[in-house]
């Protein structure tokens, strides 16, 4: 019986909007389709291939519709940036338990050229609209801010620390032709840049671009008969959580809550450790969500994530390579980061990166949704189980 876990799906397509970072051509829906056609292509498959379409920002049935799809199977769950993490789960469970049999996931937005964006008010009815949005707190980095000063004053960090992320994910981007942010820079001219809202500097929050992504999912068994069966990548493990709309209401400024359940159910459905991990992808829309990451999934101790970072390991021939396209702080940020980061991951597994690792077997993507609301893990491998 095929299981939604230990290698039985496999990600048989993989591709990104044609060009990323500016893009005042393609509406919205424009991107989503053309990371959708680079996708199948990549798979070697067509629309009428697919049964299962998953997305967040339009409708599900508006991509299947343009795209000429008859689907039997729709997702559009939208739980921020790490959808497209959950939209991996949900389809690989879909497909297991027969309900689809190649799902298609999308992902675009038009950050930047705003181009076929629906306008957006927060709702003031809902939870943030009564008790955040009218004191102020609309943005993510004045949501972020009270969390990430807790999280540097109970660990004894300092903004240094936020700084010396943004050189590390910096390093990756050099020779990265895709990514929007490729200037060398140093930990003192992070801290001397623009400040956008305390503790941050411009440099410190991810960049603003327009582009897309999408992603072919599908069984071990038929991914073997497509004409790239040899590059397919499987999902060893998944798992996905929240805790709630309020980043003021967080049980924890200092940890996020969701990292810590979805990611401890990642590695036990996977059936692997850390130590195992070779490569993590974890969602940098600004400096300090690595570092939780780091310390909830336990890939270093409470308060060990400033040095850990500080100190190489996250960078070119340290002991755990993080985001290493550039991350959404230097390789391309639309709004909704997690497609990108599940793309940077099976590149590397596939041994298609622009910053190749020498070893690149497992694969830890680690994303966040809104301002510490929601949280999506993923286990991917080169190796089927």
């Amino acid at each position: 019986m095929t299981s939604m876990h230990h290698g039985d799906i496999a990600i048989v397509g993989a591709a990104e909007t044609t060009d990323v970072g500016v893009r005042p051509d393609l509406s919205v829906l424009g991107l989503h389709a053309e990371a959708a056609r680079n996708a199948l292509a990549d798979a070697g498959l067509t629309a009428k291939d697919i049964d299962g379409v998953a997305t967040a920002g339009p409708l599900a049935l508006e991509v299947s519709h343009h795209l000429g799809i008859e689907p039997r199977w729709l997702d559009g769950t939208m739980v921020g940036g790490c959808s497209f993490m959950l939209h991996v789960r949900h389809a690989a469970a879909a497909i297991a338990a027969g309900a689809a049999d190649v799902v298609l996931v999308t992902h675009g937005e038009s950050g930047r050229s705003r181009v076929g964006v629906a306008p957006w008010a927060p709702n003031p009815a809902s939870a943030t609209g009564q008790f955040e949005a009218v004191y102020g707190a609309q943005t993510p980095y004045s949501t972020f801010t009270l969390p990430a000063l807790r999280f540097l004053h109970e660990r004894g960090m300092t903004r240094e620390h936020l700084a010396h992320v943004v050189v590390a994910q910096r390093t990756w981007a050099l020779n990265n032709p895709r990514a929007f942010r490729r200037k060398p820079i140093t930990v003192e001219e992070v801290l001397a840049g623009p400040p956008i809202a305390y503790p941050f500097t411009r440099d410190m929050c991810c960049v603003v671009t327009d582009g897309g992504g999408a992603l072919v999912l599908t069984t071990a068994e038929r991914a073997r008969d497509l004409p790239g069966g040899d590059r397919a990548v499987y999902l060893l493990g998944s798992g996905e959580s929240a805790e709630g709309p309020l980043v003021s209401q967080m049980a924890d400024p200092g940890s996020f809550a969701a990292f810590r359940r979805a990611g401890e159910e990642a590695f036990r459905t996977a059936g692997v450790s850390r130590a195992d991990v070779d490569h993590l992808m974890a969602y940098d829309a600004f400096a300090h969500v690595p570092l939780y990451m780091l310390e909830d999934l336990g890939f270093v101790g409470r308060g060990e994530s400033g040095d850990f970072v500080a100190e190489g390991n996250t960078m070119k021939g340290g002991s755990l390579p993080m985001n290493t396209n550039g991350g959404g702080l230097s390789y391309t940020h639309t709004g909704m980061y997690g497609m990108f980061a599940i793309q940077e991951a099976v590149r590397q597994l596939r041994g298609e990166a622009v910053e190749q690792l020498p070893k690149a077997d497992i694969s830890f993507v680690q994303g966040v949704g809104m301002f510490f609301a929601a949280a999506g893990s993923l286990v991917l491998s080169r190796h089927q189980g």
